[in-house]
């Protein structure tokens, strides 16, 4: 299994946070694109939560050969053509190491901040279908359109073009339609670790084969938060640290992990989780949410990684 690392904040923590991914021989970076970072409108108050596409930008720069990843951008936010542009950009400034990643949004309170319209859940899933193949045809060399109820694209070339193919992420924990879209559109699904993993895997190449691709060719990713410590007594204070930041009881906390089969416990036991990921045909993993370089040196270590 390949590794990556998504992190958020400041500028220059990214930068920082890339440049360990790299010295670690990590794959990937990726930026989650959101404009709160927190559920919490007190806690949204005090996390920075930069532009994105503008930190890619620096990263374009400021980085080498690593690929950097949008994990994942929300349809609410931008039309498809300003994605299909800024996605342009980067990856002519990165010299082709942009990944795009779209998915439906699902963070409210960011829309209702910003007064950023939030439609129903199957209205956001038809735009986000329609988006997917506006970027198709937009990153399509033979320059085909796209004509939808939401969203139209006239046959006509973009210029500058790609430097190549530009891959397309879609990642969630939509259990039907998000396997569906990514066995029909995307480049690599990032499927969110649950009780309901082997499921959505299963649709998801279904879906790929009934679109006449091999599912073998689209990259299986997955992410998600890691709490891992050398012991238990360790893992014990650290799930203690984590529920009192939160805001939680210990069982509270326990209870959100499992809800989202979160990989914890001892680095031997994270580690076996993560195998268990890899024995779905999940080849790519995201740390996420790691954000002090002293947290991420610990818990690559212990994991062995890199």
């Amino acid at each position: 299994m390949d590794f990556a690392l998504q992190v958020s904040g400041d500028y220059d923590h990214v930068l920082k946070a890339a440049r360990f991914a790299i010295d670690r021989g990590l794959v990937a970076f990726a930026l989650p694109d959101h404009y709160l970072m927190a559920l919490s409108e007190e806690e949204a108050k005090q996390a920075d939560a930069p532009d994105a596409f503008v930190q890619f930008g620096g990263l374009a720069r400021d980085t080498q050969d690593i690929e950097l990843v949008m994990l994942v951008s929300p349809i609410t936010f931008r039309h498809p053509a300003v994605l299909a542009k800024m996605a342009v950009t980067i990856d002519r400034m990165s010299g082709g190491r942009f990944m795009l990643g779209v998915g439906t949004g699902w963070m409210e309170l960011e829309h209702e901040v910003f007064g950023i319209p939030y439609p129903e859940r199957g209205v956001r899933f038809d735009m986000f279908e329609e988006a997917l193949g506006y970027l198709t045809a937009a990153f399509d060399p033979t320059f085909p359109g796209f004509e939808g109820l939401h969203y139209s694209l006239r046959p006509f070339p973009l210029s500058p073009a790609p430097t190549g193919k530009i891959p397309i992420v879609i990642g969630g924990t939509g259990a039907h339609r998000t396997p569906r879209l990514a066995g029909t559109f995307a480049d690599e699904y990032n499927v969110y670790p649950g009780a309901d993993i082997a499921e959505r895997i299963a649709r998801f190449k279904a879906a790929a084969s009934a679109a006449g691709r091999d599912p073998d060719d689209i990259r299986l990713s997955s992410s998600g938060q890691v709490v891992a410590a050398a012991t238990e007594a360790e893992f014990e204070v650290l799930m203690a640290e984590r529920a009192e930041a939160a805001q939680m009881t210990r069982d509270e906390l326990e209870a959100y992990f499992e809800a989202r089969q979160t990989p914890r416990g001892t680095f031997e036991q994270v580690r076996a989780q993560l195998d268990g990921l890899e024995e779905h045909g999940v080849t790519r993993f995201y740390f996420q949410g790691i954000f002090a370089p002293g947290d991420m040196e610990q818990l690559f270590d212990g994991l062995e990684i890199a």
